[in-house]
């Protein structure tokens, strides 16, 4: 069974399991702690906020019994994303299980995030002024990230689904992510794994800082949003070879 105790002294695992180092795992801790609170039922209470016909702590033991050991679970579903079954398996869970903690937990990691202000923002027209931007320098990076999704039964969403690219039905986000800190300063609404990286881009009308560099690859070919300094990195002939 994965737990907090045995990683959090293996800094590598752990960056591999949750793509934090532990210092900043501990930041979001205590944030992710304080809004546990607020959202724990008292002590005469069951979790669906129904009145306890028991003692509480009576009953069957929990597994995820620190916070620690909770906000890891979250964690590391959200960095790997991996089928409920296998992901109960790392914490010694049922999948009816996992799927429980994960509809209690998420809601929670997210206002932990957002308490932060390490939530990427989702209004184009207020990325330039998003304080991930403003953490360094206006240097950004975009790309388009596609994920595989459920084969739709419907013939035509079958076809806007069906990404060239990954050979598979997709549903597609663009990012935009600060060169510095490499953190998701933008992250757009989902779209259908058909459509072009430019595209995407074209419609949402991101608003850039001033004189922001951008980085950019093939797929975003022709786009240059005004007062940005776009620039498509070059592969090293190391690369190539």
């Amino acid at each position: 069974m994965l737990t907090y105790a045995q990683l959090k002294s293996k800094p590598k695992e752990f960056l591999a399991a949750t793509g934090l180092y532990p210092e900043e795992f501990e930041r979001l801790l205590s944030a992710f702690k304080e809004k546990m609170g607020v959202l724990s039922p008292s002590p005469e209470q069951t979790t669906s906020g129904q009145p306890r016909k028991r003692r509480a702590g009576a009953g069957p033991k929990e597994r995820l019994q620190s916070v620690e050991d909770k906000l890891l679970f979250i964690v590391v579903y959200q960095k790997t994303y991996p089928l409920q079954t296998m992901h109960g398996l790392q914490f010694g869970l049922s999948q009816p299980r996992t799927n429980y903690w994960i509809h209690q937990l998420l809601p929670i990691l997210q206002q932990a995030l957002a308490a932060q202000g390490m939530t990427p923002e989702r209004d184009p027209k207020a990325v330039g002024t998003h304080p991930l931007v403003s953490e360094s320098a206006p240097d950004l990076l975009i790309d388009g990230s596609e994920r595989r999704r459920q084969r739709p039964k419907d013939a035509k969403k079958q076809a806007e689904h069906y990404s060239g690219k990954k050979k598979a039905h997709t549903d597609k986000n663009i990012l935009l992510t600060n060169s510095h800190t490499m953190k998701v300063v933008y992250l757009s609404p989902t779209e259908s794994g058909k459509k072009h990286d430019k595209k995407i881009a074209d419609e949402n009308g991101m608003v850039y800082p001033q004189g922001a560099t951008l980085g950019k690859d093939t797929g975003f070919q022709g786009y240059e949003p005004q007062g940005v300094i776009p620039f498509q990195p070059k592969k090293s002939p190391k690369a190539k070879s």
